[in-house]
Parts: structure tokens; sequence; C-alpha cells
């Protein structure tokens, strides 16, 4: 049975169309021509920060994350960029008894921003920098396993790409969902990874309850 929901956080819980749009603004590109180059980079299974690279040739980024802050223009985000299923879901998976987690590629910024979002809504955060461990690597969730009181297979982890989340997890022995939504979703979503491996493939988080309750109902 499914006993535990941890989720990714960009473009799972946030929708990172803001903070894409401020990179951009960084960079001193139109937002237009970045996310052309973005899709682009994603459809050829190349690394995101490639996009970067393209405008900046050398572009680091934890360099480039420090000058913003530095500038007073650091990446940021907050209940507006959440997506508007979040809360329910996270409220209806809580009343039907799910442990819930969220963990994913994020900076210790991030994780204080995501504390102070869900105080007291879910029972871990975790991220890449707390860790040491980046998704796809399995250390980042073997990490997931061992803060959960539950088996791998008692746990679902929900997320938009099947290179960084669906297969990575289903190999550590998770089940998996897959949403469909952000670059990544909408590029992978019809490729035959992303129709075999998940458990689930969902349009909105908020079918997750039903789908996990049919799935416990089924294996009883």
């Amino acid at each position: 049975m499914i006993r535990a929901v941890i989720f990714d956080v960009g473009e799972c819980l946030v929708d990172e169309t803001r903070e894409y749009g401020a990179w951009a603004d960084w960079l001193g590109v139109s937002r237009h021509t970045f996310h052309a180059v973005f899709g682009a980079m994603v459809a050829q299974g190349r690394d995101h920060v490639d996009t970067f690279r393209e405008f900046r040739p050398g572009f680091d980024l934890e360099t480039e994350r420090e000058a913003r802050v530095a500038a007073g223009r650091p990446e940021t985000y907050g209940e507006e960029d959440l997506y508007e299923d979040v809360r329910p879901t996270l409220r209806q998976l809580r009343a039907d008894g799910m442990w819930l987690g969220i963990s994913g590629n994020q900076t210790v910024r991030s994780g204080r921003i995501l504390r102070e979002l869900f105080t007291g809504e879910v029972d871990l955060i975790g991220t890449s920098d707390d860790w040491g461990a980046t998704k796809p690597e399995p250390a980042f969730f073997q990490r997931v396993v061992e803060a959960a009181p539950f088996e791998p297979a008692e746990m679902l982890y929900v997320g938009d790409r099947v290179d960084n989340d669906v297969r990575p997890a289903r190999e550590a022995g998770m089940r998996t969902a897959l949403v469909h939504r952000g670059p990544w979703a909408r590029i992978q979503w019809t490729t035959g990874e992303a129709t075999r491996l998940p458990t689930f493939r969902v349009e909105s988080l908020l079918e997750l309850s039903g789908l996990i309750a049919h799935f416990n109902g089924a294996v009883r």
C-alpha cells in the first residue's frame, strides 16, 4: 500500500515561469527567446543550464546565484507561484492519512522558503543542498527513503520529469506519479518511458487521492 507521498518542487508544486523570466532579464535577453532556447535544450535531452550558457558562455549557476543575491535580485518564489491544486491536494492527502514530504533539487535558500510556505503541512522538507546529493543520483533518493518511516514500495514520488523523477525514484523501489505540466512533462509525456514507467499519470495533483485509494484497495 502507498502510505507516503513525496513531492518534487519545480513544476510540481511551484510554477517557475516568473523565476525563469527573471533569469532571462538577468542575462539581458528577451523572455521569448530564453524560453524558446530552454525548450530546445529540454527536447534535446540536454541539461537546462545549457540554456544559460547559450547566452553567456562559461555561465556558472552558483556564481550567478550569488551575484543575483548581491544585486538584491535573488531567486525567489512565494504563495502566488504555487499551482492552485497544491494546497487542496495536501489537505486531502493529509485527511487520507498520508505521510507527506517535499524533496527536490533546491538550494538552501529555497529550503528556507519551502519551510515558511509549508510549516505544519508536511512531515519532511529536504533539498539537494541539505543532503549533498542531486537528482537523479541514487544517493538523493536513498536520503528520501532514509527520512521516511516506510519501505520504498510504500512511498509515492511525484514529479514532472521522467529522467530526474520517475525513472530514478522507480529504480529506488518507489511508486511514482508524473504530473503533466512544465516544459519537461510537456515534451516527455508521449515518450515510451513516460507512458510505461509511472504508477500514475495525472493532469492535476487533485487526482492523486482517488488514485491512491483505488490502488490501496486493489492491493489489499
